[in-house]
């Protein structure tokens, strides 16, 4: 028997933010139900490949899963619990924006199994938000927040973001602060990236997005971990700190290249060192065309070694040397020699205990510094 996750796409929002290129748009209740009741006919066709492995992670993730009917959500959550074979420990989280939850609602997915939450904040700052095209406002992401905790759940992560249009230095502080106040378990902390196809990018491009310079940025970047830590989260990604024991396990498989696979539109998979990803035609879908794949690719020895690197090193315990020549039958040193060298002498890196790591400063520009390891 060998572990596996699951991830379950939701692509449903209220609306669109300003910075988002992920897979999701607005959509009616009768559009939501009936992707819901396709959704549960992949879950139970493609349990059957699955029947000897134990799922100990599964992520329910959007869009924003919250907005569909809670009780077609429980249904799935169901449906899951019969087809697979589910582990006593299993991380269960859903993804929630603030405002598309009851009290109801969540006692519904806490009785249903979910036992994490990631709530989406991203600024504790209103004006921030209205930028940011949420559609929620800080007063309603502590109402949520509160809720969730009055119904029992007590794994909870907060999304924020760093780097937004015409945000200070103070307003970032404020956001940290306010959401380390608040006790929770995990922090997920990124830097808004403007990707293409979105409201920002075109704004970007007109040069009308005014973004904070540089060296604020930078600043940023070092308050989240120097308030964090001092709060008594440990950092164990690049982008993710958490109170000892509150690693998110589901994200942790991704960076570790485990098994998961992805149900809905437009998810992805990794089975047995080959990528699988869903159609993303929500028509297509809709026709039962969930066991069409729009890709799949092989993974070759070589790509799989890249992955094992760069994907491994945003981890703060680093990759292990070991485990490359396990995997691959091939010392580190045979493949990646000069690279680690060159790196080693940038102080870019560094070795303890049969394992390397990025060093601060290697964390710094850690974009430039994984992509040395594509072969």
């Amino acid at each position: 028997m060998k572990q596996i996750g699951l991830y379950i796409h939701i692509p449903f929002c209220v609306k669109k933010c300003n910075y988002c290129d992920f897979l999701s748009a607005p959509a009616n209740i009768q559009v939501q139900n009936s992707y819901m009741d396709v959704l549960h006919k992949e879950i139970r066709k493609k349990a059957t490949a699955y029947k000897e492995d134990i799922v100990d992670t599964i992520f329910i993730g959007g869009g924003t899963p919250t907005l569909v009917p809670y009780e077609k959500l429980v249904q799935v959550i169901r449906c899951m619990k019969e087809e697979y074979h589910l582990s006593n420990t299993c991380e269960i989280t859903m993804e929630c924006n603030p405002g598309t939850v009851t009290k109801e609602s969540l006692k519904a997915y806490k009785e249903a199994g979910i036992n994490r939450l990631s709530i989406g904040l991203q600024s504790t700052d209103d004006e921030l938000l209205k930028t940011l095209g949420r559609i929620h406002s800080y007063e309603q992401f502590l109402e949520t927040y509160q809720m969730a905790r009055k119904v029992g759940f007590d794994n909870i992560n907060v999304d924020i973001m760093s780097g937004l249009p015409n945000q200070t230095l103070k307003q970032y502080e404020d956001t940290l602060k306010k959401v380390v106040a608040l006790g929770v378990e995990h922090i997920s902390a990124y830097s808004l990236i403007v990707e293409e196809g979105t409201p920002f990018f075109d704004s970007y491009e007109k040069e009308q997005l005014s973004l904070p310079k540089e060296d604020i940025e930078r600043q940023m970047y070092y308050q989240t971990k120097e308030i964090l830590e001092a709060a008594g989260y440990r950092r164990y990604e690049i982008s993710n700190y958490a109170k000892k024991g509150y690693e998110c396990r589901h994200n942790i498989r991704y960076w570790i290249r485990k098994e998961y696979l992805g149900l809905g539109l437009g998810a992805s998979s990794l089975i047995q060192n080959v990528r699988y990803k869903n159609v993303e035609k929500l028509s297509t879908y809709l026709e039962d065309g969930y066991m069409e794949q729009v890709e799949v690719e092989t993974l070759s020895k070589k790509d799989c070694m890249e992955e094992f690197m760069f994907l491994g090193l945003r981890m703060m315990k680093g990759v292990s040397k070991k485990e490359f020549a396990d995997a691959f039958h091939v010392s580190i040193g045979e493949i990646y020699g000069g690279v680690l060298e060159t790196l080693k002498s940038q102080k870019l890196i560094r070795e303890k205990d049969g394992r390397i790591f990025l060093t601060e400063r290697g964390i710094d520009v850690s974009n430039v510094v994984l992509a040395e390891f594509l072969l």
